[in-house]
C-alpha cells in the first residue's frame, strides 16, 4: 500500500470550490435539487483522494459509512416525525391549535407569539426539534392562515426554537459545548447570556415590525373568519385534542428519548383520529405512510393540512444521506482538518481568534452537513489558542454555540436544516434571511471579540507564558 498523504490546502479547498459550483450550477441553471450535486461533487472528491492522496476505495467506504451512522439518529427522528405530522393532521390535533390561535392570537402578534412561546418550550423541554414539530406546526399553520408568508413565520418558530436548544441544560449541544471546551455547564450557559440577550431583543423588536406590516391587512379578519369555519365544518374541534401534544413535551421533560417520544405522539395521534375523527384502522396506517390529504373545498386549508407521512421524509433523508458521503470522505482524507489547520494564521489578536473559531464553526456546518462536528472540531484545534491567550474556555464554549448550533439550522444539507425545510414545508434558503437570532447571534459574539466585551481573562497571557516556561525548565 502507498503511504497515505495530508492533503495540501489547496487540495482540501478544491472539494468545496467544487461543491459550490455544482449547486450553483444545478439548483440556479438546471433547476435540479442538491442531491446530484453533491453526489457528483463526492464521486470527484474519491477520485482526487484515491489518485493524489493514496486511499483506497475500501478505506473511503468505511469513512461514508462511519459517516451515516453518525447521521442515523437524525434520520430516524426525522421519518417518526413524519408520521406524527400525518396522524396529528388527521387526528384533528394540528386543525385544534390552529383554530384556537386564530381566535387567540392577533395577527400583528402573531410572530411575536410564535418566537416567545417558542422559546419557552425549546427552553423547558432543551430540543428544537421536538418545538419545531409540535408547537412549530401550529404556528406555521396559524400565520399561514393570516396571510403571513410561510418563510416568515418559519424564522420566528426557528429563531424561538433554537433560543432554547442554546440555552437549556436540557440541551444536547448545551452540554456538548462546554465539555469540547473544559468549562463547566454554569459557566457556560451563564456566559451566552450576554451575546443571546441583544440578538434576542434585537430579533424581538424585528419580528415585531414584520407583524405590523403582515398583521394590518384588513383582508385578514375575513380570510380568517373563514379558515375558522372550515375547519370546524371539516374537523371534530376539541380542547380534548391538545392533550397529544402536551403528553409529548412532557415525555421530553421526563427526558424520555426523543424518538420515544414522537413515537408515542404518533400512536397517540392515530388512536385520537379512530376516536374523534371516525377514521379506520387502514386510514390510519395510510396517513402513517402517505400523509393526509385534505379534501374540504378550501384551497387555502387543503393545500396546509395536506401534509405529513413518511413518504413525505424521503426526499430530505436521502439529502442526507448525500451529505454525509461527502463529509466522510472529507473527514476521512483528513482535508476538514487542513482547512481548520490553516485558519491558524489568522488568530493573531482576540478578535480574530473568535472570528476563526465562528467562521471555522460555519465552515463544518457546511462542509459536513454535522451539528455536533462543529463544535467538537473547531472546539479541539482551538482550545490551546485560547489558553495561550489566557482567555477562559467558557468563551471558546460559546463561540461555537453562538456559530455552530445556530447556523446549522440554516443550511438545507446539514440535518437541522433538512428537518426545518421538511418538518415546516419550506423551500431551501427562503427562510434563512427571517431566521434573525441564528443570523444576528453570531456576529454579535464576533463584535465581543474585536471590542473585548465580555471576553473574561482566565489569567494574563504573560503569566500563560512564564507558567509554560517554567513547567519547560521543570520537566528538563
Amino acid at each position: 500500500m502507498k503511504e497515505k498523504k495530508i492533503p495540501s490546502i489547496c487540495i482540501a479547498v478544491f472539494p468545496i470550490i467544487i461543491l459550490i459550483v455544482c449547486l450553483l450550477g444545478g439548483i440556479k441553471f438546471l433547476g435540479s435539487g442538491p442531491h446530484i450535486p453533491i453526489l457528483t461533487t463526492s464521486i470527484i472528491t474519491v477520485i482526487i483522494a484515491m489518485k493524489l492522496l493514496n486511499f483506497s476505495w475500501q478505506e473511503l467506504e468505511e469513512g461514508i459509512v462511519n459517516s451515516i451512522k453518525n447521521s442515523m439518529g437524525a434520520i430516524l427522528i426525522l421519518m417518526v416525525v413524519g408520521t406524527v405530522i400525518g396522524t396529528w393532521i388527521a387526528s384533528g390535533v394540528v386543525p385544534t391549535m390552529i383554530y384556537y390561535g386564530l381566535q387567540i392570537i392577533a395577527p400583528k402578534f402573531l410572530l411575536i407569539c410564535a418566537l416567545l412561546v417558542c422559546s419557552i418550550v425549546s427552553l423547558t423541554i432543551g430540543s428544537s426539534w421536538t418545538t419545531v414539530a409540535t408547537v412549530g406546526i401550529a404556528f406555521m399553520g396559524i400565520g399561514v392562515s393570516m396571510g403571513i408568508p410561510m418563510p416568515v413565520i418559519a424564522g420566528a418558530i426557528i429563531s424561538g426554537s433554537y433560543f432554547g436548544d442554546k440555552m437549556s441544560p436540557l440541551s444536547d449541544t448545551t452540554n456538548l459545548a462546554p465539555a469540547v471546551a473544559g468549562c463547566t455547564l454554569y459557566e457556560h450557559v451563564k456566559h451566552m447570556v450576554y451575546t443571546t440577550t441583544p440578538s434576542y431583543i434585537i430579533s424581538l423588536i424585528l419580528f415585531g415590525i414584520l407583524g405590523i406590516r403582515y398583521g394590518s391587512n384588513p383582508t385578514n379578519g375575513d380570510s380568517i373568519k373563514t379558515l375558522a369555519e372550515g375547519l370546524v365544518s371539516s374537523f371534530n374541534i376539541t380542547p380534548v385534542l391538545l392533550i397529544v401534544p402536551c403528553i409529548v413535551i412532557l415525555l421530553v421533560v421526563l427526558k424520555v428519548p426523543a424518538l420515544l417520544s414522537l413515537f408515542a405522539g404518533s400512536a397517540l395521534g392515530g388512536i385520537f383520529a379512530m376516536i374523534y375523527q371516525n377514521a379506520t384502522l387502514a386510514e390510519v396506517v395510510d396517513y402513517l405512510h402517505y400523509g393526509f390529504v385534505s379534501e374540504t373545498g378550501n384551497a387555502t386549508i387543503d393545500e396546509l393540512l395536506s401534509r405529513g407521512g413518511l413518504d413525505s421524509m424521503m426526499w430530505t433523508v436521502s439529502l442526507i444521506l448525500c451529505a454525509m458521503m461527502f463529509a466522510g470522505i472529507l473527514e476521512k482524507t483528513g482535508m476538514i482538518e487542513t482547512i481548520t489547520n490553516s485558519m491558524f494564521k489568522f488568530t493573531k489578536s482576540v478578535g480574530s481568534l473568535v472570528l476563526t473559531t465562528v467562521i471555522s464553526a460555519i465552515v463544518v456546518n457546511l462542509v459536513t452537513g454535522e451539528q455536533y462536528l462543529s463544535i467538537v472540531v473547531p472546539g479541539t484545534m482551538y482550545r490551546n489558542l485560547y489558553n495561550e491567550k489566557g482567555l477562559h474556555m467558557k468563551n471558546l464554549s460559546r463561540s461555537l454555540e453562538d456559530a455552530g448550533t445556530l447556523t446549522s439550522a440554516l443550511i438545507p444539507w446539514n440535518g437541522c436544516g433538512a428537518f426545518m425545510i421538511a418538518t415546516l414545508g419550506l423551500a431551501p434558503w427562503t427562510y434563512v434571511p427571517y431566521c434573525f437570532l441564528n443570523l444576528i447571534n453570531p456576529i454579535v459574539s464576533v463584535i465581543y471579540g474585536y471590542t473585548g466585551i465580555t471576553m473574561e481573562k482566565a489569567y494574563d497571557a504573560a503569566d500563560n507564558k512564564n507558567r509554560s516556561k517554567n513547567k519547560a525548565e521543570q520537566v528538563s
